[in-house]
């Protein structure tokens, strides 16, 4: 049987998150994503000298940064949501669009496994969001629509995640499936209406150690820019007068991050 192509990329685009109240703010960064074939991490590590899964180097995969949180293969992780929706056998293929390591280091506000059938089409949608405070929760949709352009849903909000924000309101999601260019979108709304906007567009360009130095040079310190980016945009905003929300966080005990996985 031949080795199917690992189809891996980097997305190169700009992340941008708009609030509406109770003061308004804006930001824009460019950032590059990177689009992995799960089943195939074995192979893409063989060709590439500056691309390592579960060894340092200059980009890197860790397995424990998601899905379980166990160091296994968060695509076994993702059929097994798969099959508890319904799904059964169908998944042939599970594509993970995340930050990798950069010199080891990095922090995934938000990771999207793409459960595909064997014509490329997405079945299932899991989001795997990362707050701050070393916590993680996965909200998931079963595409009506496999073949759509677009991808829209929506979920109530149900995970802490930004300072400023409760846990009320409901997310509004839009997904353009990886192709020649990606688009993740985010809205959260409550009673008073939008609150926050938040979106990912880039452009592909195939993954090799080529693409790989470039985007070093192009985003040395991107990794850790994530979050450095999150407290001085935080700091902004509690300079513009939005109030803290901290106090409303639900304390979870330190087990959650890895049970909130199996459920």
């Amino acid at each position: 049987m031949t080795e199917r192509r690992d189809d891996a990329a980097l997305y190169h685009g700009v992340v941008a998150h708009k609030r509406a109240r109770p003061k308004r703010h804006s930001l824009r960064y460019r950032v590059f994503s990177l689009l992995v074939d799960l089943d195939q991490l074995g192979g893409l590590e063989r060709r590439l000298k500056l691309f390592s899964v579960d060894r340092f180097n200059l980009f890197s995969l860790s397995l424990r940064d998601f899905g379980s949180h166990d160091g296994t293969n968060p695509a076994a992780f993702v059929r097994k949501k798969a099959e508890a929706a319904g799904l059964g056998g169908r998944v042939a293929r599970v594509r993970m669009l995340c930050y990798p390591r950069l010199f080891g280091y990095a922090f995934n506000p938000l990771t999207v496994f793409f459960a595909e059938d064997a014509d490329g089409k997405p079945l299932l949608l899991i989001y795997e969001v990362h707050n701050t405070f070393g916590e993680h929760h996965f909200y998931q949709t079963v595409v009506d629509e496999p073949g759509a352009p677009e991808i829209r849903h929506s979920s109530k909000k149900a995970f802490y995640v930004s300072p400023f924000n409760t846990l009320a309101g409901t997310y509004r999601f839009a997904v353009r499936p990886p192709g020649d260019e990606v688009f993740t979108g985010i809205t959260l709304s409550d009673e008073g209406g939008g609150l926050v906007t938040a979106w990912f567009e880039g452009k592909r360009e195939e993954l090799t150690d080529g693409a790989l130095l470039r985007a070093a040079i192009a985003y040395p310190l991107m990794t850790l820019g994530v979050v450095a980016g999150i407290h001085w945009e935080a700091l902004k905003l509690f300079l513009k007068g939005v109030p803290l929300t901290l106090g409303m966080r639900p304390i979870l005990p330190k087990t959650r991050a890895r049970r909130t996985a199996e459920r």
